[in-house]
C-alpha cells in the first residue's frame, strides 16, 4: 500500500494519473479491463514470476494478461481478493479494440487448438535424435568419425528440445495449465538438465516488455553490448564504461553464440536454484546429468564425458542465439513507453519467410510477431494468423517485416555495428571532446 493506504482503498473509481502513482515496488497496482488491482503483495506469489508482472504496474495490463493466459475464468479468481476500484474514462483506443477483435477472429477459427498429432511427432523426432547419438557411439565404437557424428546428432536433439520446451512453457500445446507445466519440467528438466522456474522467470519478462531497456532481460547487455540508438548513448553518457563498443560487430559471433549457454547460463541458472533453494529443479536437472553421465563416462571417460557436453552446448547455443536475435536486436530498443500492445510487439519483433527448413530450424520462430501477439497460440497455426495480422497492421499503418533468413542474421551484424558506431560518436562527445 502506499501512503495514506485505508483512505485511498475507500475510493471506488480512479484516474489513471492516480493509477500511475502506483508504480514502485512496495506499492503495485495494475489495470485488467478497466478494473484496478492491488498487487504488491500478490507479486511475489505470482507463477510467472514477481518481475513479469511487476513490469505493467501503475499501467493497462489488459491485453498481455489475457496473452500469457489460456485459462482466464480461472486466473480471475485470483484477482478478485485483489480488486480495489475501477479506472474513471477507459482509453478506448481503436487500435486496441481492432487487436482484440482479432484475437475473437482467431479463437473463432480455431487457432488456439494444439494439434497433439504434431507435438507427439515432433517430441519422437526428438527422442529418435537423440537414441541415433547413442546408438552411433555403442555400434560404431568412440573413434573421432562415431564421436563426431554422435555430437552432431546430440546438439541437433538439445537445439530441438529448446523449441519444443518453449512450447510448454508458454502453455500452448495443452488446454490444462497443470500437464503444460509438467511437460515443461520434462523436457527442460529431464531432457536438457534446466530449470524450468528460472526459464519462466526470464522469458515472461522479455515477452511482457520485449525489447524495453531496464524491464526486458535481453538487453541487459551494457558489459559487453551496446543496442539500438538509445543504450549506446546512456552508456557514452555515463562513462562507466569504455569498452570498445565500435568493435562489437567482429567480437559477437565469436563470444556470445557459442559461450552463452556453456558458460553465462549454466551459471546463471545453477544460482538461480540454488538462491531461491528449488528443490524439485535441482532434482529433475539431477536426473538429466546422471542420465547423461552414466551412458556416457564408461564409454569415453570423464574428460571426454565433459567435452562433449560442452561441444553440444555449444552448437545449442549457437544455433539458438542467432535464431533469437535475428528477431529483435535488429529493431526498436527503448524505455517504457507503454505502447499499446500491438505496437509494443511490432516494434520489438520481425518475422522471417516461411518455408520447412525455417520453420523446423527456427522451432517456428520465424513468426515471431504472431508468437508475442498471440504466445499460447500453439506454433504450427502462427501462419494462419500471419495474413489477419498484417492487414490490421497495414490499417494502422505499423510495418510488418518479414526477412530471408541469411538477411535475418546480417541485419544482427549491421545493427550491433550502427549502435557501436553511435556510442563511439556519444563518447567522443561526452569524455573526449
Amino acid at each position: 500500500m502506499g501512503k495514506g493506504g485505508k483512505q485511498e482503498q475507500q475510493k471506488t473509481v480512479y484516474t489513471w494519473d492516480e493509477i500511475a502513482k502506483h508504480d514502485k515496488r512496495e506499492d503495485r497496482w495494475m489495470v485488467i479491463q478497466g478494473e484496478v488491482y492491488n498487487i504488491t503483495n500478490w507479486a511475489r506469489k505470482h507463477p510467472g514470476g514477481t518481475k513479469v508482472i511487476s513490469h505493467y504496474s501503475g499501467q493497462d495490463a489488459t491485453d498481455a494478461f489475457t496473452a500469457f493466459h489460456n485459462d482466464l475464468p480461472s486466473v480471475k479468481k485470483y484477482l478478485k481478493p485483489l480488486h480495489v476500484g475501477s479506472v474513471k474514462e477507459t482509453q478506448n483506443r481503436t487500435i486496441d479494440e481492432d487487436f482484440r477483435k482479432l484475437r475473437s477472429t482467431a479463437e473463432q477459427m480455431g487457432l488456439f487448438k494444439p494439434s497433439y498429432t504434431y507435438f507427439g511427432l515432433y517430441l519422437g523426432h526428438i527422442m529418435v535424435l537423440e537414441l541415433l547419438a547413442a546408438f552411433t557411439l555403442i555400434y560404431f565404437g568412440v573413434g573421432w568419425a562415431p564421436f563426431l557424428i554422435s555430437l552432431a546428432f546430440y546438439g541437433i536433439s538439445q537445439a530441438q528440445t529448446a523449441w519444443l520446451q518453449h512450447d510448454f512453457g508458454h502453455l500452448s500445446v495443452f488446454r490444462s495449465t497443470r500437464l503444460n507445466h509438467v511437460l515443461h519440467y520434462f523436457t527442460m528438466g529431464f531432457l536438457k538438465g534446466a530449470s524450468p522456474d528460472w526459464w519462466n522467470h526470464m522469458h515472461y519478462q522479455h515477452h511482457a516488455k520485449p525489447n524495453v531497456l531496464d524491464k526486458d532481460p535481453d538487453v541487459r547487455v551494457e558489459q559487453l553490448f551496446v543496442v539500438g540508438d538509445v543504450m549506446p548513448v546512456e552508456v557514452a553518457k555515463s562513462g562507466k564504461s569504455s569498452f570498445p563498443y565500435n568493435q562489437q560487430h567482429k567480437y559477437f559471433p565469436f563470444f556470445i553464440p557459442p559461450l552463452l549457454f556453456p558458460l553465462y547460463f549454466q551459471f546463471m541458472l545453477f544460482r538461480h536454484v540454488y538462491t531461491r533453494k528449488l528443490w524439485i529443479d535441482v532434482i529433475i536437472m539431477g536426473s538429466y546429468f546422471f542420465r547423461f553421465c552414466f551412458f556416457l563416462v564408461p564409454l569415453v571417460g570423464w574428460g571426454w564425458t565433459f567435452f562433449y557436453y560442452e561441444a553440444f552446448r555449444i552448437i545449442e547455443s549457437t544455433w539458438f542465439v542467432w535464431v533469437a536475435q535475428s528477431n529483435h536486436i535488429p529493431m526498436n530498443i527503448d524505455h517504457d513507453d507503454q505502447k499499446p500492445w500491438l505496437k509494443l510487439q511490432m516494434a520489438a519483433t520481425c518475422d522471417v519467410e516461411k518455408s520447412f527448413f525455417n520453420d523446423w530450424f527456427t522451432g517456428h520462430l520465424n513468426f515471431q510477431i504472431e508468437h508475442h501477439l498471440f504466445p499460447t497460440m500453439p506454433r504450427h497455426n502462427l501462419y494462419k494468423i500471419q495474413p489477419l495480422v498484417q492487414s490490421l497492421c497495414k490499417k494502422h499503418g505499423i510495418p510488418h517485416e518479414v526477412k530471408s533468413l541469411y538477411q535475418s542474421f546480417a541485419d544482427i551484424i549491421k545493427s550491433l555495428k550502427h549502435s557501436g558506431e553511435i556510442w563511439s560518436a556519444a563518447y567522443h562527445q561526452y569524455h573526449l571532446s
